[in-house]
C-alpha cells in the first residue's frame, strides 16, 4: 500500500531529524507551490526542526502584480525569508494552522485571512520520484552534481518546468534541496484576505527568486533543505 502524505508527515514530525554537518539544516514538509491562473501562487514550509532556531510554520504567497512576501510563525530572522527575503520580505503572524481531514486531504489557515484546501494524490511518476529518493545514499543529497542532474529528470517526469534543486538565493546563501517524498496536488481551493484565489493552474510566466524555481504544478513534499551558513546579522535584506 502506498504510504498517505498524513503518514509520511505523522512519521517526520514524529521524529525531525536533522542530518549531521555545519550548513543550516530543515527537515520537514510542505507544498513546493501551487499556482493559479489569476496570477497568485502559494507555497507552505512547515520545518519541524532547524539548526537555527525553533520549529516554524510558513505560507509564501506570490501577487498578480509579481510581489512576493512570505507569512511566518517566528521571526523572519531565524525562518525562509533569512534566504528569501530580499526578494520575499518576511512578516511574523501569530499562528498558522495545519489539520488533515483524512489521509490525503489537507487544510491549512492562517487566523481569518487564509483558508486553504489541498487534495493530494499519488501518481506513477510520483511514486518513481519517491523511490529513487528512498534509495538514494545520504551522501547523494549533498552533492552538486547529483542534485543538478536531478532537478531536470524531476521537472521532466512530473511536468513542473523548470526546477533546480542547489543553486544561490536571493540573500545569497547557497541552497541544496531535498524532496525525499513527493505527492501531485490534484485540487481544492485557497481563500487569502477575502478573495477566491480562483482555478488552479499555470503562470503565464514561471516565477523564480534567484536560481530557486517554483513549480508550475502543485508538489507537496516530505524531506530537507540546508543552506550555506550566513551571519544572522544580514540574513534578512530589504
Amino acid at each position: 500500500m502506498n504510504t498517505t502524505p498524513r503518514e509520511a508527515v505523522a512519521s517526520v514530525t514524529a521524529n525531525p531529524r536533522l542530518i549531521e554537518g555545519t550548513d543550516e539544516r530543515f527537515t520537514g514538509y510542505g507544498v513546493m507551490g501551487l499556482p493559479y491562473v489569476s496570477g497568485h501562487y502559494l507555497a507552505l514550509r512547515v520545518f519541524e526542526a532547524t539548526s537555527v532556531g525553533p520549529s516554524y510554520r510558513a505560507v509564501w504567497h506570490h501577487t498578480p502584480e509579481g510581489r512576493w512576501e512570505i507569512f511566518t510563525t517566528v521571526a523572519p530572522e531565524v525562518s525562509c525569508p533569512r534566504y528569501f527575503g530580499s526578494e520575499a520580505p518576511g512578516e511574523q503572524v501569530p499562528a498558522i494552522g495545519v489539520s488533515w481531514q483524512d489521509g490525503w486531504t489537507l487544510e491549512v489557515t492562517m487566523s481569518d485571512r487564509l483558508s486553504w484546501r489541498l487534495e493530494l494524490a499519488s501518481t506513477p511518476a510520483t511514486r518513481m520520484m519517491t523511490a529513487m529518493g528512498g534509495a538514494m545514499p545520504e551522501g547523494a543529497w549533498n552533492s552538486d552534481a547529483v542534485l543538478g542532474s536531478m532537478g531536470p529528470v524531476a521537472a521532466a517526469f512530473l511536468g513542473t518546468g523548470r526546477m533546480r534543486l542547489h543553486g544561490v538565493t536571493p540573500n545569497g546563501p547557497s541552497y541544496k534541496a531535498a524532496p525525499q517524498q513527493v505527492w501531485r496536488v490534484v485540487g481544492g481551493r485557497a481563500r487569502l484576505d477575502g478573495e477566491d484565489l480562483g482555478d488552479v493552474g499555470p503562470l503565464s510566466e514561471q516565477s523564480h527568486l534567484a536560481d530557486f524555481w517554483l513549480p508550475q504544478k502543485g508538489i507537496f513534499f516530505v524531506g530537507r533543505a540546508s543552506f550555506a551558513p550566513i551571519l544572522t546579522s544580514t540574513a534578512v535584506r530589504s
